[in-house]
């Protein structure tokens, strides 16, 4: 390898390294999905972050119970689940599924929507350095402001007033499951009007997120 080319991937290292550590302390100014979806034509609504303690806990428990069950205890990707996934990628070609609260975040926040192995094994390097960097509550905190819960809808308190008219804080745990169920597909399925399936899981994640804190799963982001 030439040195230039040491240097660049030096300097690469170290503008990714302050780029996490910025958002430790800030909120982005926008996410990759969010600019892409800009150019289509769909701008973000009432995008506001805020922090933790001003989104639900009925939220942050149905979101753990929905995604990522294990987030207190993985160290950011779910070995176990990638593992499983690649048994069932029969054609080799793309990694589905397996993703952790934190892998998403990761995604969402510095990265671009796809399947790649490239984009995968990058998001698992952002991974990395937002467990160490972030903690937790940083990393829960970005999912649920930046995470897109419908066409130009990002973050947990502008779904919380488009839906349902109420802050982030102030959603019911059945508000919350609602907005957890709709996770998977947010630009097809609606958290206030859901379909039969939709109402289905809607009952199901509001019984997980009571297992959530029965069993102390969302431990790690507690004060």
């Amino acid at each position: 390898m030439s040195r230039w080319a040491q240097y660049a991937l030096l300097a690469g290292g170290a503008l990714t390294l302050a780029w996490v550590c910025l958002y430790a302390v800030m909120d982005p100014p926008g996410t990759p999905l969010m600019l892409i979806r800009r150019v289509q034509g769909v701008p973000a609504r009432g995008w506001a972050p805020v922090p933790l303690d001003r989104i639900a806990p009925a939220l942050q428990r149905a979101v753990i119970g929905a995604e990522d069950s294990r987030f207190c205890s993985h160290h950011g990707v779910d070995w176990g689940a990638v593992d499983a996934a690649l048994d069932e990628d029969e054609d080799g070609h793309t990694l589905r599924g397996a993703s952790t609260i934190s892998q998403q975040t990761a995604k969402n926040a510095f990265l671009w929507p796809g399947r790649t192995w490239l984009r995968k094994g990058m998001e698992f390097g952002f991974t990395e350095l937002i467990e160490l960097i972030w903690g937790k509550r940083r990393i829960l905190e970005m999912y649920l402001n930046i995470v897109e819960w419908g066409d130009g809808l990002y973050g947990a308190e502008a779904a919380a007033q488009a839906y349902f008219g109420v802050s982030a804080g102030a959603l019911t745990p059945s508000q919350a499951a609602a907005l957890a169920a709709v996770l998977p597909s947010p630009r097809k399925w609606n958290a206030r009007h859901p379909g039969p399936y939709v109402a289905r899981r809607i009952g199901i994640l509001e019984q997980r997120a009571a297992i959530v804190a029965r069993d102390g799963l969302d431990a790690c982001v507690r004060r």
